[in-house]
């Protein structure tokens, strides 16, 4: 079968490589410090992905090479051009298909279900980044230099992640029956996606040839608020609904002093102050992907949350060229 390579070794990108292993593919995943999942068929690499030559190499002969990476949350705008960069040239030398996990930062703030056929008008610099990607990309798909696609997601859920994950660090707090403090408006719509839904969905982008030379939003249950979120996830822990209260700006802004991550939140606030609504039925219709029934991921994810230590892969902490982290 086929030899796929995957840029990051976080949450996504080994998810997506077991899938594709599953599916009888050869897969090679590269991260910095050459970490990855340990099982037959996935081949682990260290290397740092902005060197193109050293890339270059290790995607030759690739159908595929899939941007699983994220640098740090505060370090987008310098970071993330040079990686892309990297990778985009490394898909034009070598042939490969580049697909590209990215999110729904680039339309900015929205006044309905976003599709993918929205104009990437973000004004933040976060949203800029992220649709500045995308462009490159689908210029040169265009110009026929390469092959590129895009899956975008919502904010992510899925069993392992904690403290990268808005619902993965609630879940010590509504186990144990506190109080859980969320960002904007807990009644606010909002998308979740469930990690092992991307993972089936990025797969498909790299390897059906209907997905080349355009986005797709991940097949995404519908929206939840973040006190519905927590109330399900109370509902599949088995424990009594816990309090849900917004954390106040003042609070949030005066945390950001000593937190970066929280203080890169401020450009996004409004993703969680209104409705925010992905809606996924072009990838359904197309690929006849479906997004794992709400309860079932939550079942799982709580599950992981209770079982021993090392159940469950957790979200590690690699900030570096090697590894993905969810949106937030």
């Amino acid at each position: 079968m086929d030899l796929h390579v995957i840029v990051g070794a976080g949450a996504v990108g080994s998810a997506t490589a077991a899938v594709l292993a599953e599916d009888g593919h050869r897969v090679r995943v590269v991260s910095r410090r050459g970490t990855g999942p340990q099982r037959a068929g996935i081949e682990l690499v260290a290397a740092d992905a902005t060197d193109g030559e050293s890339l270059r190499r290790i995607v030759d002969g690739a159908a595929a090479v899939y941007d699983c990476a994220n640098p740090p949350y505060q370090s987008w705008a310098t970071q993330w051009p040079p990686l892309a960069a990297s990778l985009l040239a490394v898909a034009e030398a070598t042939g490969a298909v580049l697909v590209t996990m990215s999110n729904l930062y680039g339309y900015g703030p929205v006044d309905h279900p976003m599709v993918e056929t929205d104009p990437l008008a973000a004004t933040g610099t976060k949203g800029r980044v992220r649709a500045a990607m995308w462009q490159d990309a689908a210029d040169a798909h265009r110009a026929g230099r390469v092959r590129a696609t895009e899956a975008r997601a919502s904010d992510f859920i899925g069993p392992g992640l904690t403290t990268t994950s808005h619902l993965g660090r609630a879940l010590p707090r509504l186990l144990g029956g506190r109080t859980v403090r969320v960002l904007g408006d807990p009644d606010a719509p909002h998308s979740w996606t469930y990690v092992p839904d991307v993972a089936r969905t990025l797969a498909v982008l790299g390897t059906d040839e209907r997905a080349w030379g355009r986005p797709w939003h991940v097949p995404t249950n519908p929206a939840l608020s973040q006190r519905e979120l927590i109330e399900a996830a109370c509902r599949a822990a088995g424990v009594e609904p816990v309090a849900v209260r917004p954390l106040p700006r003042p609070l949030l802004r005066a945390l950001g002093v000593a937190v970066p991550m929280l203080r890169e939140l401020r450009e996004v606030e409004y993703q969680f102050s209104a409705p925010f609504v992905v809606d996924s039925a072009v990838a359904t219709a197309t690929f006849g992907l479906h997004p794992t029934p709400m309860a079932e991921a939550l079942d799982r994810i709580v599950g992981s949350a209770r079982g021993p230590a090392g159940s469950a892969p957790r979200d590690r902490a690699d900030r570096g060229r090697g590894a993905d982290r969810p949106h937030r």
